[in-house]
């Protein structure tokens, strides 16, 4: 029986960015299954009293060079949007959504895409993710209704909750067999984890 590698992202964060594309090749190389978890940054931050760009000017210029450090590294053809930060609450409930598609994984692909190649801000709007449901071949009234829907919002909040009990507190975060990694530079812990977990 395949490891399980769980994923809690979202679509605002940089670091999700680049980990939704590190670990697809890891957990394919090392037989183990990726299961995603939307988890809602913004409400996080707001309950840890946090502001993100509230850090100084230098930090946040290293930062962006250090993202262009890895956008070089692995290939990845990663710019900073003009508009950021984004809401992305309703991206976060079209990931559930698309689920009942059996489309999840193409939406993520398809939003991280759009926002952090493409500099397409759009996707914060329900206009911009009706493209990406049109670009999927979903329905998009029926996707636009999925995503209003009491149970897709419950089980946003109930991704978010459930990744709070556990200890998640930013993204990516990892859990594999109880174990919680953060970070996209954690590629290497999560590979040991996975090969003390073969069987």
């Amino acid at each position: 029986m395949p490891t399980t590698i769980e994923l809690y992202w979202d679509a605002g964060s940089t670091n999700s960015y680049f980990a939704w594309h590190l670990i697809r090749p890891l957990a394919a190389r090392r037989n183990a299954e990726l299961v995603t978890h939307p988890f809602n940054l913004g409400y996080v931050f707001r309950h840890h009293n946090y502001v993100l760009m509230d850090e100084p000017a230098a930090k946040i210029a290293n930062r962006k060079r250090d993202l262009a450090r890895w956008a070089e590294k692995y290939r990845l053809p990663f710019r900073f949007p003009d508009l950021f930060p984004i809401k992305t609450s309703r991206i976060l409930r079209g990931a559930i959504a698309a689920r009942g598609w059996q489309r999840e994984a193409d939406y993520i692909d398809a939003i991280f895409r759009r926002y952090w190649e493409r500099n397409d801000a759009s996707i914060a709007e329900p206009a911009g993710l009706r493209a990406v449901a049109a670009e999927l071949e979903i329905d998009a009234d029926a996707f636009d209704a999925a995503c209003d829907s009491e149970e897709v919002r419950q089980a946003l909040i109930d991704s978010t909750d459930a990744g709070l009990s556990r200890g998640v507190f930013g993204t990516p975060s990892f859990v594999i067999n109880g174990e919680l990694f953060w970070g996209k530079d954690r590629m290497d812990f999560i590979e040991d984890e996975l090969l003390r977990a073969a069987p």
